[in-house]
Parts: structure tokens; sequence; C-alpha cells
């Protein structure tokens, strides 16, 4: 009878004590690797250094001036006489066309003999197409012999190239006519193109539920791997602080009070000291320090240290209560 009682129970008591054993098992792998993180200081020193603070923002290459040059007449192109790159001049011919009555003219007369198309040319001029500006011929449209209607370009003119970039409305309170910028080419990511803000747009576009302001960017020369369509990369700059005495950004402090920074005590056993400074510039990773600080002097830059873990011991996962004997720690330097 007792060997049946007790039949009955022994597997929901193995249960209990599995369950047991886990829940131990979890509490001391907390135990030994948990802890929080301590905050500990690095020594670092207020020193002089360039401070440059920047706005970055995507563009695109595109003509400044972008004038597509098309027939006045309808008719047949006789001669392009530009290609694509070529630098032109304001009123250079950059092609020659005949009307449609020239060009019916001049395929009778060759029926009857080059006398005849010779008379008809001097008698019948080609139309001139003149380049209506000073840049480069970024575009030819047309060959000789193709007909033509006064909607169509024959060939595009640009002044010349330039940057339209697309600045986020968060940053364009940052961006002036005349600032300094740098372009760079997603073409040519190691070439940097110094540039100017030549115009900002009074006007906002909505490009994927953001307000963009659309920044004219000058290159101040523009070189010959650049093209039309290009994308790039504008690095605008807001503002410069030569020979700025700095400090890391985590070291300062701000409160209600103002900004401070930590400096070590004069002894080793001494607390550090909280000094009230005043800040200037800061790009992020380093603030600059109008005053409070002086140059070669030490702060402390805070940092995170996770508890350096200690002895371990070797236990039986199997049972409740532990056991085992400790095992000492394998980690460097012990």
């Amino acid at each position: 009878m007792f060997g049946e009682w007790m039949g009955r129970f022994r597997k929901p008591m193995a249960a209990g004590v599995a369950v047991v054993a886990m829940i131990v098992l979890l509490v001391r792998s907390c135990g030994q690797n948990g802890g929080a993180a301590k905050e500990s200081f690095t020594r670092v020193t207020a020193s002089r250094q360039d401070l440059r603070m920047t706005k970055t923002a995507t563009g695109q290459v595109r003509p400044q001036n972008r004038v597509e040059v098309k027939p006045p007449i309808a008719g047949r192109i006789e001669e392009v006489l530009v290609r694509e790159g070529d630098a032109v001049t304001q009123g250079q011919v950059l092609a020659r066309m005949s009307s449609t009555e020239r060009a019916a003219l001049l395929d009778a007369a060759r029926s009857e003999g080059p006398e005849s198309v010779a008379r008809w040319e001097t008698a019948y001029k080609a139309a001139p197409l003149m380049a209506p500006l000073d840049g480069t011929l970024i575009v030819r449209a047309v060959e000789p012999g193709q007909t033509v209607t006064t909607a169509d370009p024959v060939v595009v003119v640009a002044d010349r190239l330039i940057v339209k970039a697309q600045v986020d409305e968060t940053d364009i309170g940052a961006i002036n006519v005349g600032q300094r910028a740098t372009i760079n080419l997603d073409a040519f990511p190691e070439e940097t193109v110094p540039a100017r803000v030549d115009h900002v747009a009074y006007e906002a576009t909505v490009v994927n539920n953001v307000t963009i302001y659309e920044v004219d960017v000058l290159p101040d020369h523009v070189p010959h791997f650049m093209r039309s369509g290009m994308t790039s990369a504008v690095t605008f700059m807001t503002a410069e602080k030569l020979g700025a005495l700095v400090v890391p950004a985590e070291a300062v402090r701000q409160d209600r009070s103002g900004a401070s920074v930590l400096t070590p005590g004069k002894t080793s056993w001494t607390k550090p000291v909280r000094k009230t400074v005043t800040i200037g510039l800061s790009d992020g990773k380093r603030t600059e320090i109008v005053s409070g600080l002086q140059e070669g002097e030490a702060v402390l830059a805070p940092s995170l240290r996770l508890p350096r873990a200690g002895r371990q011991q070797r236990s039986n996962p199997f049972s409740p209560f532990g056991g085992g004997r400790p095992r000492e720690d394998r980690s460097p330097g012990r």
C-alpha cells in the first residue's frame, strides 16, 4: 500500500525538484553576471584646435542657365559645327539648316547636276543657328539630314555647371549667400571641389513628406570631370574658429546654473573640483571653452566601465543547491 502511494507521487516530486533547480540556477547566473555599469573618468587636457561647424546636404549637378537652341523655321539640318563639351561664344554659328522650300529645291537641283545645285546654294543661303550666350555645349540633339520643327531643340548650351542642393528646413537658417562650401561627387569621392553658396530659394518644396529648400552651390572652378546630372554631397561651412580652446564634448556638463567641467584635485585623494565655464562652438565631439579654463589644464571626461568579473564557481546545473568547488578566474593578468 505504501509503495503504491509513493509511486503516485514520485513523478510530481521529481518535476518539482527540476523546476526548483532551474530557478536556483537562474538566480545564481544573474548574481554572477549582473551588475550595473560604473562611471569612470579619463584625464584629458584642454588644447587649442581649429573648430568647424558644418551642415550637409545632397544635390545634383545641373546647368545654371540651360538654353535650348531651336530652329526659327521648320526644315532640314544641313550641318552641325560643334560637339558636346565644346566651349562656345555668343553669336557663334552652331549649325546650318534649310527651310522646307530650300530643301525641296536642292533635292530637285541634284537631279539636274552639280551646277544647278551650286546655283541654288548661292542664291538661297542656309539659315544659321547661333549660340545665344557664352558657355559649353552639353547636348547635340540632331545630326545632318534630320528634319526638324520649331519645337525641336537642335543643341543645348549651358553657361556653367552648378550643384542644386536640397537643404532640410531645419538647417536652412544656417545657410547664407556667399557661404563657403565643398562639393564631393559620388562618381569621384576622392575629389573635393571648393564652392560657395550663390542663391537660396525663397519657396520650399516637399520631397517624400520632407520640406526642403533648393540652394545653388557655385564651384570656384568647374573641373573637367563634372557632368550634368551627377549626384553629389555638399558640405556647408556654417561657423569656424581657428585655434579655439577645446575639450571633449562629454566633459562639459550643463544644467540650470550653466556649464561646468570637473578638474582633478591637487592630490590623488582629493575629490574632483567642479569649475564653471563659458562655452562657445561645438561640433558634437569637441566643445569650445571661452572662459573658465586655461590651455593645458586637465579636465575629467566621463566614460563607462563595466564591473570586472570576480571568481566564479563551477556548479551542478541539476542540483537545486549548487555545489562544486570554486574555479579560479582565468582572465589575463591574474
